[in-house]
């Protein structure tokens, strides 16, 4: 078979990536359609700058989620006479079931790039959100406390949050990520169960953060139906049953049925994750508590009895949601580069995964002869930073409006 030019190349791939389009555009004419119910989600779509940039992470988060369909070949296997392939080339004795081209080329084990940088967006998706998420829970969790009430309370957390931020990230992450430190600490006993637990540094840091949603929700359902203790004991019930369930599968990999369990390598990188952010998180949240708390809605709320966490939760903390967004869209974008970076030194999920930065490890030693296997890593890493960079501005813009 004849080699692709690079007109092909880019329309096969735009037709590989036909559910991204398809769900792009169906996300788009429901949102403009309902945009002006939407609230600030809504809104965004009066500002260029938001639009652009959520429309690149769109395209990312559907890659991440079509990527099954989108992938020409296992991002994993080895095919032979394919090692640093040029983009277009074909396949040698494509078999059936076996795309026929690398369309971007392959890598220096002979790995289709198009593949890899289309299930490295999965690899990269999966934890980003998630791990900041997880961050921003623990950052609100203590920082509107801290905030509120001040006094020894403030002053121990800010000294707690001012010690990690003042040990350097970089070096503070590759403590954390490296695969030997799972090794530390001593095995324990596990009640009820035949399995142990290891204490070392990720696990107990994975014990003491892991918990931070459920006492969240806990207390923010608790605090909203107090007045109704049968809701109240029905909705705390049910989020301390799924959330300890959770809690003892991710943190002590101790769910009898499976369901809820966390690789170690991918538990040392989100446990990193969340450690590093969640100081941040708490010195934002607590700056806009100590501001908003001097509003007159808050002064009365207090005077109609309403209890502090109440207050906290459901008359401060939507206040603050403006910033809180940006900080977040911004944060994961901070993430994407930080997880880029360990894949970049080696200290990723795996060293056999497909997310970016390793990636672009493995192809920078061919830059001069082969630049695809690192460039093309590189671009998918920028556009999805440089969208959710867009889209904080987009936000922020519009939440100035409120």
């Amino acid at each position: 078979m004849p080699e692709l030019g690079w007109t092909q190349i880019f329309t096969a791939m735009a037709w590989q990536f036909l559910p991204v389009w398809l769900g792009m555009l169906a996300t788009f004419a429901v949102s403009v359609a309902f945009k002006r119910r939407l609230g600030l989600y809504g809104k965004l779509y009066d500002s260029p700058v938001g639009m652009i940039g959520f429309g690149m992470v769109l395209f990312w988060v559907l890659t991440a989620i079509f990527a099954g369909q989108i992938i020409t070949h296992d991002p994993l296997t080895q095919l032979s006479g394919m090692k640093n392939a040029l983009p277009g080339l074909p396949v040698r004795d494509a078999k059936d079931g076996i795309y026929p081209y690398y369309l971007l080329g392959g890598d220096h084990l002979a790995r289709d790039v198009f593949s890899r940088v289309v299930m490295g967006a999965r690899s990269v998706l999966s934890i980003a959100p998630a791990a900041t998420t997880f961050a921003f829970i623990m950052g609100i969790t203590l920082g509107l406390p801290a905030g509120y009430f001040g006094g020894r309370l403030d002053t121990a957390l800010s000294f707690l949050a001012n010690l990690v931020l003042a040990f350097p990230v970089i070096l503070l992450f590759y403590l954390l990520v490296t695969p030997e430190i799972q090794q530390t600490g001593t095995e324990i006993p596990l009640p009820f169960t035949d399995a142990t637990w290891r204490s070392s540094i990720p696990n107990v840091l994975a014990a003491v953060l892991f918990i931070f949603p459920v006492i969240f929700v806990t207390v923010l359902l608790n605090s909203r139906f107090f007045t109704n203790p049968r809701q109240r004991n029905l909705y705390v019930g049910a989020t301390l049953v799924i959330g300890l369930w959770a809690y003892a599968g991710l943190a002590f990999n101790a769910d009898p049925l499976g369901v809820w369990s966390m690789d170690p390598n991918l538990l040392n990188v989100f446990v990193s994750v969340v450690f590093v952010n969640a100081p941040t998180v708490f010195r934002i949240v607590r700056g806009i508590v100590m501001d908003i708390k001097s509003r007159d809605y808050v002064a009365a709320g207090q005077t109609r009895g309403e209890g502090p966490w109440y207050i906290m939760l459901w008359e401060i903390l939507p206040n603050a949601r403006g910033p809180l967004i940006v900080d977040f869209c911004l944060r994961i974008g901070y993430t994407t580069i930080l997880l880029g970076t360990l894949g970049f030194f080696g200290l990723g999920v795996s060293p056999e995964s497909p997310d970016w930065g390793s990636t672009i490890n493995a192809g920078r030693k061919l830059l001069s002869s082969f630049p695809h296997p690192a460039v093309v890593p590189a671009l998918a890493l920028m556009s999805l930073v440089l969208g959710l960079n867009l889209l904080a501005d987009g936000l922020r813009e519009e939440s100035l409006k409120d």
